[in-house]
Protein backbone atom coordinates (compact mmCIF):
# COMPACT_ATOMS: atom_id res chain seq x y z
CA UNK A 1 0.00 0.00 0.00
CA UNK A 2 2.83 2.38 0.86
CA UNK A 3 4.44 1.75 -2.51
CA UNK A 4 1.16 2.51 -4.27
CA UNK A 5 0.90 5.80 -2.40
CA UNK A 6 4.46 6.69 -3.32
CA UNK A 7 3.82 5.87 -6.96
CA UNK A 8 0.65 7.98 -6.87
CA UNK A 9 2.46 11.03 -5.51
CA UNK A 10 5.30 10.63 -8.00
CA UNK A 11 2.75 10.48 -10.84
CA UNK A 12 0.85 13.49 -9.47
CA UNK A 13 4.01 15.60 -9.16
CA UNK A 14 5.06 14.61 -12.68
CA UNK A 15 1.71 15.74 -14.06
CA UNK A 16 2.01 19.03 -12.22
CA UNK A 17 5.51 19.66 -13.57
CA UNK A 18 4.49 18.79 -17.12
CA UNK A 19 1.13 20.55 -17.36
CA UNK A 20 1.63 23.55 -15.12
CA UNK A 21 3.94 25.17 -17.70
CA UNK A 22 1.18 24.76 -20.31
CA UNK A 23 -1.30 26.60 -18.09
CA UNK A 24 1.24 29.36 -17.53
CA UNK A 25 1.77 29.54 -21.28
CA UNK A 26 -1.96 30.05 -21.93
CA UNK A 27 -2.08 32.78 -19.32
CA UNK A 28 0.96 34.41 -20.82
CA UNK A 29 -0.58 34.49 -24.31
CA UNK A 30 -3.50 36.51 -22.94
CA UNK A 31 -1.07 39.09 -21.51
CA UNK A 32 0.80 41.91 -23.12
CA UNK A 33 2.56 40.34 -26.16
CA UNK A 34 4.70 43.37 -26.90
CA UNK A 35 6.02 43.52 -23.34
CA UNK A 36 6.84 39.81 -23.40
CA UNK A 37 8.76 40.09 -26.67
CA UNK A 38 10.73 43.04 -25.33
CA UNK A 39 11.63 41.16 -22.14
CA UNK A 40 12.75 38.08 -24.10
CA UNK A 41 14.89 40.19 -26.41
CA UNK A 42 16.54 41.89 -23.44
CA UNK A 43 17.17 38.50 -21.77
CA UNK A 44 18.68 37.09 -24.96
CA UNK A 45 20.94 40.10 -25.42
CA UNK A 46 22.06 40.22 -21.78
CA UNK A 47 22.79 36.49 -21.53
CA UNK A 48 26.28 35.53 -22.63
CA UNK A 49 26.54 31.76 -22.28
CA UNK A 50 30.18 31.69 -23.26
CA UNK A 51 31.03 34.20 -20.54
CA UNK A 52 29.04 32.20 -17.96
CA UNK A 53 30.69 28.87 -18.78
CA UNK A 54 34.25 30.08 -19.37
CA UNK A 55 33.94 32.52 -16.47
CA UNK A 56 33.45 29.55 -14.16
CA UNK A 57 36.06 27.34 -15.78
CA UNK A 58 38.71 30.04 -15.84
CA UNK A 59 40.57 31.76 -13.04
CA UNK A 60 39.84 35.28 -11.79
CA UNK A 61 41.09 37.96 -9.43
CA UNK A 62 37.86 37.85 -7.43
CA UNK A 63 35.51 35.14 -6.18
CA UNK A 64 32.01 35.77 -7.50
CA UNK A 65 29.55 34.28 -4.99
CA UNK A 66 26.07 35.28 -6.19
CA UNK A 67 23.86 38.13 -7.39
CA UNK A 68 21.12 39.52 -5.14
CA UNK A 69 18.88 41.57 -7.42
CA UNK A 70 21.12 44.15 -9.02
CA UNK A 71 23.77 43.73 -6.33
CA UNK A 72 26.77 41.64 -7.30
CA UNK A 73 28.20 39.77 -4.31
CA UNK A 74 31.88 38.98 -4.87
CA UNK A 75 34.95 38.57 -2.67
CA UNK A 76 37.86 40.78 -3.74
CA UNK A 77 41.23 39.07 -3.62
CA UNK A 78 44.75 40.48 -3.12
CA UNK A 79 46.57 41.61 -6.26
CA UNK A 80 50.34 41.22 -5.85
CA UNK A 81 52.25 42.28 -8.95
CA UNK A 82 55.80 43.34 -9.76
CA UNK A 83 56.10 45.66 -12.73
CA UNK A 84 59.35 46.32 -14.55
CA UNK A 85 58.13 49.91 -14.98
CA UNK A 86 56.87 50.81 -11.52
CA UNK A 87 57.94 48.07 -9.08
CA UNK A 88 55.70 46.28 -6.61
CA UNK A 89 51.93 46.78 -6.36
CA UNK A 90 49.64 45.30 -3.70
CA UNK A 91 45.92 46.10 -3.43
CA UNK A 92 42.49 44.43 -3.51
CA UNK A 93 41.01 43.52 -6.90
CA UNK A 94 37.80 45.51 -6.32
CA UNK A 95 39.79 48.66 -7.16
CA UNK A 96 39.72 47.58 -10.82
CA UNK A 97 35.91 47.44 -10.75
CA UNK A 98 35.68 50.81 -9.02
CA UNK A 99 38.02 52.38 -11.57
CA UNK A 100 36.03 50.98 -14.51
CA UNK A 101 32.74 52.19 -13.01
CA UNK A 102 34.19 55.70 -12.65
CA UNK A 103 36.27 56.02 -15.83
CA UNK A 104 34.94 53.27 -18.11
CA UNK A 105 36.27 49.96 -19.37
CA UNK A 106 40.05 49.72 -19.50
CA UNK A 107 40.67 52.16 -16.64
CA UNK A 108 43.95 51.54 -14.87
CA UNK A 109 44.88 51.28 -11.20
CA UNK A 110 48.47 52.31 -10.47
CA UNK A 111 49.25 51.74 -14.16
CA UNK A 112 47.70 48.24 -14.16
CA UNK A 113 44.42 47.14 -15.74
CA UNK A 114 42.34 44.04 -16.52
CA UNK A 115 42.51 43.08 -20.22
CA UNK A 116 39.18 42.68 -21.98
CA UNK A 117 39.74 40.43 -24.99
CA UNK A 118 42.92 39.54 -26.79
CA UNK A 119 45.62 37.09 -25.75
CA UNK A 120 45.59 38.30 -22.13
CA UNK A 121 41.82 38.36 -21.62
CA UNK A 122 40.95 38.55 -17.93
CA UNK A 123 44.60 38.99 -16.89
CA UNK A 124 46.37 41.98 -15.39
CA UNK A 125 48.32 43.94 -18.00
CA UNK A 126 50.23 47.20 -18.21
CA UNK A 127 51.03 49.62 -21.02
CA UNK A 128 54.65 49.26 -22.16
CA UNK A 129 55.78 51.26 -25.20
CA UNK A 130 52.22 51.52 -26.45
CA UNK A 131 51.48 47.80 -26.08
CA UNK A 132 49.58 45.88 -23.43
CA UNK A 133 51.91 43.38 -21.80
CA UNK A 134 51.83 41.15 -18.77
CA UNK A 135 53.78 42.37 -15.70
CA UNK A 136 57.14 40.80 -15.00
CA UNK A 137 55.78 38.90 -11.97
CA UNK A 138 52.16 38.19 -10.98
CA UNK A 139 51.76 36.28 -7.71
CA UNK A 140 48.23 37.46 -6.95
CA UNK A 141 45.89 35.37 -4.79
CA UNK A 142 43.40 34.37 -7.48
CA UNK A 143 40.24 32.29 -7.10
CA UNK A 144 42.06 29.01 -7.78
CA UNK A 145 44.90 29.92 -5.42
CA UNK A 146 42.45 30.71 -2.61
CA UNK A 147 40.58 27.48 -3.35
CA UNK A 148 43.89 25.62 -3.16
CA UNK A 149 44.63 27.13 0.26
CA UNK A 150 41.13 26.32 1.55
CA UNK A 151 41.20 22.74 0.28
CA UNK A 152 44.66 22.07 1.70
CA UNK A 153 43.71 23.59 5.06
CA UNK A 154 40.50 21.55 5.31
CA UNK A 155 42.34 18.39 4.26
CA UNK A 156 45.04 18.96 6.90
CA UNK A 157 42.38 19.49 9.58
CA UNK A 158 40.58 16.29 8.55
CA UNK A 159 43.72 14.12 8.40
CA UNK A 160 45.17 15.45 11.66
CA UNK A 161 41.78 15.00 13.31
CA UNK A 162 41.71 11.37 12.19
CA UNK A 163 45.33 10.83 13.26
CA UNK A 164 44.53 12.24 16.70
CA UNK A 165 42.10 9.38 17.33
CA UNK A 166 44.96 6.85 17.07
CA UNK A 167 47.10 8.68 19.62
CA UNK A 168 47.60 6.39 22.62
CA UNK A 169 45.73 3.50 20.99
CA UNK A 170 47.05 -0.06 20.98
CA UNK A 171 46.72 -2.69 18.20
CA UNK A 172 44.42 -4.73 20.44
CA UNK A 173 41.95 -1.83 20.86
CA UNK A 174 38.64 -1.79 19.02
CA UNK A 175 38.60 -0.50 15.45
CA UNK A 176 37.41 3.08 14.95
CA UNK A 177 33.84 3.82 13.92
CA UNK A 178 32.07 6.64 12.17
CA UNK A 179 34.08 9.13 10.13
CA UNK A 180 37.45 7.88 11.45
CA UNK A 181 36.52 4.34 10.43
CA UNK A 182 35.53 5.59 6.96
CA UNK A 183 38.86 7.38 6.53
CA UNK A 184 40.75 4.29 7.70
CA UNK A 185 38.91 2.24 5.09
CA UNK A 186 39.89 4.74 2.37
CA UNK A 187 43.53 4.91 3.45
CA UNK A 188 43.92 1.14 3.74
CA UNK A 189 42.15 0.64 0.41
CA UNK A 190 44.58 2.97 -1.39
CA UNK A 191 47.57 1.51 0.46
CA UNK A 192 46.73 -2.17 -0.04
CA UNK A 193 44.96 -2.13 -3.42
CA UNK A 194 47.01 0.48 -5.30
CA UNK A 195 50.34 1.44 -3.74
CA UNK A 196 51.61 -1.88 -2.38
CA UNK A 197 50.99 -4.06 -5.49
CA UNK A 198 52.06 -1.39 -7.99
CA UNK A 199 55.19 -0.01 -6.32
CA UNK A 200 56.58 -3.20 -4.86
CA UNK A 201 58.64 -4.06 -1.82
CA UNK A 202 59.70 -0.51 -0.83
CA UNK A 203 56.18 0.91 -1.22
CA UNK A 204 56.26 2.53 2.24
CA UNK A 205 58.89 4.96 0.98
CA UNK A 206 56.41 6.41 -1.52
CA UNK A 207 53.14 6.00 0.40
CA UNK A 208 53.15 9.53 1.91
CA UNK A 209 53.30 11.20 -1.51
CA UNK A 210 50.83 8.84 -3.20
CA UNK A 211 48.29 9.05 -0.36
CA UNK A 212 48.62 12.83 -0.33
CA UNK A 213 48.08 13.01 -4.10
CA UNK A 214 45.02 10.74 -3.90
CA UNK A 215 43.26 12.64 -1.13
CA UNK A 216 44.18 16.06 -2.51
CA UNK A 217 42.73 15.22 -5.94
CA UNK A 218 39.68 13.48 -4.49
CA UNK A 219 38.91 16.28 -2.03
CA UNK A 220 39.48 19.01 -4.64
CA UNK A 221 37.19 17.19 -7.08
CA UNK A 222 34.46 16.99 -4.42
CA UNK A 223 34.85 20.67 -3.47
CA UNK A 224 34.54 21.59 -7.14
CA UNK A 225 31.05 20.05 -7.18
CA UNK A 226 29.84 22.18 -4.26
CA UNK A 227 28.00 25.09 -5.95
CA UNK A 228 28.50 27.65 -3.15
CA UNK A 229 31.52 29.22 -1.45
CA UNK A 230 34.06 27.82 -0.53
CA UNK A 231 33.36 25.22 -3.21
CA UNK A 232 32.72 25.53 -6.92
CA UNK A 233 36.25 26.39 -8.07
CA UNK A 234 37.58 24.50 -11.08
CA UNK A 235 40.82 23.60 -9.29
CA UNK A 236 41.71 20.17 -10.75
CA UNK A 237 40.30 21.36 -14.07
CA UNK A 238 43.14 23.90 -14.18
CA UNK A 239 46.08 22.57 -16.17
CA UNK A 240 48.61 24.38 -13.97
CA UNK A 241 47.49 22.30 -10.96
CA UNK A 242 47.55 19.00 -12.84
CA UNK A 243 50.94 19.93 -14.35
CA UNK A 244 52.48 20.37 -10.88
CA UNK A 245 51.04 17.03 -9.73
CA UNK A 246 52.39 15.31 -12.85
CA UNK A 247 55.82 16.94 -12.39
CA UNK A 248 55.96 15.64 -8.82
CA UNK A 249 55.42 12.11 -10.12
CA UNK A 250 57.98 12.75 -12.87
CA UNK A 251 60.71 13.87 -10.43
CA UNK A 252 60.01 11.10 -7.90
CA UNK A 253 60.00 8.47 -10.65
CA UNK A 254 63.20 9.49 -12.40
CA UNK A 255 65.32 10.77 -9.51
CA UNK A 256 64.50 7.72 -7.40
CA UNK A 257 65.04 5.21 -10.21
CA UNK A 258 67.64 2.44 -10.02
CA UNK A 259 70.35 1.46 -12.51
CA UNK A 260 68.20 -1.20 -14.19
CA UNK A 261 65.56 1.42 -15.08
CA UNK A 262 68.09 3.65 -16.83
CA UNK A 263 69.75 0.66 -18.48
CA UNK A 264 66.39 -0.35 -19.99
CA UNK A 265 65.98 3.18 -21.34
CA UNK A 266 69.47 3.88 -22.66
CA UNK A 267 70.37 0.33 -23.75
CA UNK A 268 67.21 -1.84 -23.85
CA UNK A 269 67.24 -5.59 -24.47
CA UNK A 270 66.37 -5.44 -28.16
CA UNK A 271 68.28 -6.42 -31.33
CA UNK A 272 71.44 -4.34 -31.73
CA UNK A 273 70.35 -2.84 -35.06
CA UNK A 274 67.45 -1.10 -33.23
CA UNK A 275 69.85 0.80 -30.97
CA UNK A 276 73.08 1.07 -32.92
CA UNK A 277 74.19 2.89 -35.07
CA UNK A 278 70.77 4.67 -35.07
CA UNK A 279 69.49 4.82 -31.45
CA UNK A 280 65.87 4.21 -32.40
CA UNK A 281 64.69 2.39 -29.28
CA UNK A 282 66.66 4.56 -26.79
CA UNK A 283 65.06 7.65 -28.40
CA UNK A 284 61.58 6.14 -28.02
CA UNK A 285 62.28 5.16 -24.40
CA UNK A 286 63.59 8.64 -23.60
CA UNK A 287 60.47 10.16 -25.13
CA UNK A 288 58.30 7.91 -22.95
CA UNK A 289 59.84 9.51 -19.86
CA UNK A 290 58.01 12.73 -20.77
CA UNK A 291 54.85 11.28 -22.31
CA UNK A 292 53.92 9.48 -19.07
CA UNK A 293 53.60 12.62 -16.90
CA UNK A 294 52.02 14.44 -19.86
CA UNK A 295 49.30 11.76 -19.96
CA UNK A 296 48.77 12.15 -16.20
CA UNK A 297 48.43 15.91 -16.57
CA UNK A 298 46.01 15.90 -19.51
CA UNK A 299 43.86 12.99 -18.28
CA UNK A 300 42.96 14.64 -14.98
CA UNK A 301 42.61 18.12 -16.47
CA UNK A 302 40.40 17.05 -19.39
CA UNK A 303 38.05 14.83 -17.38
CA UNK A 304 37.34 17.39 -14.67
CA UNK A 305 37.06 20.25 -17.17
CA UNK A 306 34.61 18.24 -19.28
CA UNK A 307 32.45 17.40 -16.27
CA UNK A 308 32.16 21.05 -15.19
CA UNK A 309 31.44 22.15 -18.77
CA UNK A 310 28.62 19.61 -19.21
CA UNK A 311 26.93 20.53 -15.91
CA UNK A 312 27.09 24.27 -16.71
CA UNK A 313 25.76 23.66 -20.22
CA UNK A 314 22.81 21.69 -18.83
CA UNK A 315 21.98 24.49 -16.40
CA UNK A 316 22.17 27.06 -19.20
CA UNK A 317 19.43 25.18 -21.10
CA UNK A 318 16.94 26.88 -18.76
CA UNK A 319 18.00 30.35 -19.89
CA UNK A 320 18.43 29.44 -23.56
CA UNK A 321 14.83 28.15 -23.80
CA UNK A 322 13.34 31.11 -21.88
CA UNK A 323 12.56 32.90 -25.16
CA UNK A 324 10.38 30.02 -26.41
CA UNK A 325 7.65 30.54 -23.84
CA UNK A 326 6.70 29.13 -20.46
CA UNK A 327 5.60 25.72 -21.75
CA UNK A 328 8.89 24.92 -23.48
CA UNK A 329 10.98 26.60 -20.82
CA UNK A 330 9.17 24.79 -17.99
CA UNK A 331 9.50 21.41 -19.65
CA UNK A 332 13.18 21.95 -20.47
CA UNK A 333 13.77 23.21 -16.93
CA UNK A 334 12.56 19.86 -15.61
CA UNK A 335 14.82 18.04 -18.10
CA UNK A 336 17.75 20.32 -17.20
CA UNK A 337 17.32 19.76 -13.46
CA UNK A 338 17.05 15.96 -13.83
CA UNK A 339 20.08 15.73 -16.15
CA UNK A 340 22.08 18.07 -13.91
CA UNK A 341 21.31 15.90 -10.89
CA UNK A 342 22.34 12.82 -12.85
CA UNK A 343 25.58 14.47 -13.98
CA UNK A 344 26.37 15.57 -10.43
CA UNK A 345 25.90 12.00 -9.21
CA UNK A 346 28.12 10.80 -12.05
CA UNK A 347 30.74 13.42 -11.21
CA UNK A 348 30.87 12.08 -7.65
CA UNK A 349 31.98 8.78 -9.15
CA UNK A 350 34.36 10.54 -11.55
CA UNK A 351 35.89 12.45 -8.60
CA UNK A 352 36.92 9.15 -7.03
CA UNK A 353 37.89 7.45 -10.30
CA UNK A 354 40.22 10.26 -11.38
CA UNK A 355 41.98 10.30 -8.00
CA UNK A 356 42.23 6.49 -8.18
CA UNK A 357 43.60 6.49 -11.75
CA UNK A 358 46.17 9.23 -11.07
CA UNK A 359 47.43 7.41 -7.96
CA UNK A 360 47.45 4.04 -9.70
CA UNK A 361 49.40 5.29 -12.75
CA UNK A 362 51.84 7.19 -10.54
CA UNK A 363 52.35 4.00 -8.50
CA UNK A 364 52.94 1.97 -11.66
CA UNK A 365 55.49 4.48 -13.02
CA UNK A 366 57.32 4.54 -9.69
CA UNK A 367 57.19 0.74 -9.47
CA UNK A 368 58.66 0.42 -12.97
CA UNK A 369 61.56 2.66 -11.95
CA UNK A 370 62.27 0.41 -8.94
CA UNK A 371 62.17 -2.94 -10.74
CA UNK A 372 65.21 -5.17 -10.45
CA UNK A 373 66.70 -6.98 -13.43
CA UNK A 374 65.61 -10.56 -14.11
CA UNK A 375 68.29 -13.20 -14.12
CA UNK A 376 68.59 -15.19 -17.32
Amino acid sequence: MNRLKQAYWVFALTVVFLFAPCALSNAQEQGDTTSAETTMAETENDLDLGEIIFGHLGDSYEWHITDIGDTRLAMPLPVIVYSSQSGWHCFLSNRFEEAEEEHGEGADVEGLMIAHGGDHNGKIVEMVNGELKRPLLDISITKNVLSLFINVLLLIVIILGVARWYKGKKPADAAPKGFVGLMEMFIMSVENDIIRPCVGKDYKRYSPYLLTAFFFIFFSNLMGLVPIFPGGANLTGNIAITMVLALMTFFITNFGANKHYWKDILWPDVPTWLKCPVPLMPAIELLSIFTKPFALMVRLFANILAGHSIILSLVCIIFVTAKFGAAVCGSMTLVSVLLSLFMNMLELLVAYIQAYVFTMLSSIFIGMSREEGHEK
